[in-house]
């Protein structure tokens, strides 16, 4: 058993863990280092906020279910001295769309998310239009509706009431930067920062996020995990779409509703997701050119969008599968890497929490087994397929 475990990170992901590890054991010490205490570029604070079981994988539905369960209840969970804090969850569902070159493939996936307990809603073109009336269905062959258990949240306030919570259990907070890892042969020993300090651990967790690489880099280790910049728009429309969920359309411009706005974006083509790019740029060329175009033919009211903020934070994005790699890696006994969620790391947190403290307190997962997300398939070369990548 660790004494003593030092998180790289202080995200949703680092305080998903130090919340998990210390509400299940308080004899572990935990140390949470964060680079950055106000969070203004941590993806956690930047995403778009959502939760959805509409995967094509066993384990990511059943992650996300996990989660949502989590989240129901997390007044109850997080409270700190008799405040229970609130992420404003709206249960406004994901509508993913399909034309008919991918309608079997959502029945596919569907039929999957059923059978796992996801409450998914198959519908037709007819269906479709009848609950969505402003919605532009003539391309389209059906979609997915998340009847609930799908929708968004406020993304900074459920890291901040981790971290609270954690606080409160007794885990301490370090602001500070990582600038190194002592290695001694297969152990990590000690993790160091800018001002100097060395923190010694019997067990490091590596959920520094979108600086996973480089904190992987300073281990010897080599992870297939890079900043990718995501362009987010909040825009304003004479239209008032009811009800409105979290729409996927088949190019994959996705958007929601934000209070009387909205808020949309897509990821950018291949050639043009370079890796680190600077967060106070915004890709403006990507919402005249591809997102706007994209929203005005499936919502016709949306040809009068206007952009009332825009904003770009990073995901941590696995190159190799667009899955998350969380475990050991066998060239380190006492180190374990929760990194690459590529955009699911809200959704994803509390399981990932609640596995890895299992990992570190018991040697194993004793809920929901995270084993197929381990360094294996990346070394072994065995991605995993994700028809759902958002």
């Amino acid at each position: 058993m660790s004494s003593h475990v030092v998180i790289v990170g202080g995200g949703v992901i680092g305080s998903a863990i130090a919340y998990f590890l210390r509400a299940s054991d308080t004899s572990v010490a935990v140390t949470v280092i964060e680079r950055d205490p106000t969070y203004a570029k941590s993806s956690s604070a930047l995403s778009a906020a959502s939760i959805r079981q509409q995967f094509s994988t066993p384990l990511s539905i059943q992650m996300s279910l996990y989660g949502i369960a989590f989240l129901r209840q997390l007044g109850d969970f997080l409270e700190v001295d008799g405040s229970k804090p609130s992420i404003d969850l709206h249960e406004g569902g994901y509508l993913f769309l399909a034309t008919p070159a991918g309608a079997a493939t959502l029945q596919q996936n569907h039929a999957l998310q059923t059978r796992l307990g996801a409450d998914i809603r198959l519908m037709d073109r007819d269906a479709m239009k009848a609950k969505f009336s402003w919605l532009n269905v003539e391309d389209l062959a059906s979609g997915a509706f998340g009847e609930s258990g799908e929708g968004w949240f406020d993304g900074y306030g459920l890291v901040q009431a981790l971290r609270k919570k954690a606080q409160a259990l007794g885990a301490r907070y370090v602001a500070a930067d990582v600038v190194d890892v002592v290695r001694e042969g297969r152990r990590i020993t000690y993790v160091v920062t800018s001002d100097g300090e060395r923190y010694p651990c019997d067990t490091m967790v590596n959920a520094a996020g979108a600086w996973a690489r480089k904190v992987s880099a300073m281990m010897g280790i080599d992870i297939p995990v890079f900043a990718r910049r995501r362009s987010i728009f909040n825009v304003s429309s004479p239209a008032r779409l009811s009800p409105c969920p979290l729409l996927i359309d088949p190019s994959g411009v996705y958007f929601r509703p934000e209070g009387k706005t909205y808020i949309c974006g897509t990821s950018p083509s291949a050639d043009n997701d370079s890796d680190d790019l600077p967060l106070d740029e915004v890709d403006h060329a990507l919402f005249d050119e591809v997102i706007w175009p994209t929203l005005a033919h499936r919502v016709p009211a949306f040809e009068a969008l206007r952009v009332e903020n825009c904003w770009s934070g990073y995901y941590e994005y696995n190159v190799f599968d667009h899955n998350a790699i969380i475990g050991h890696h066998p060239d380190i006994e006492n180190c374990i890497f929760a990194n690459g969620y590529s955009g699911h790391g809200l959704q994803q947190g509390p399981a990932t929490g609640r596995g890895v403290s299992e990992l570190i307190l018991n040697g194993k997962y004793t809920s929901l087994d995270l084993s197929s997300l381990s360094w294996a398939r990346v070394l072994e070369n065995r991605p995993i397929v994700e028809k759902n990548v958002v």
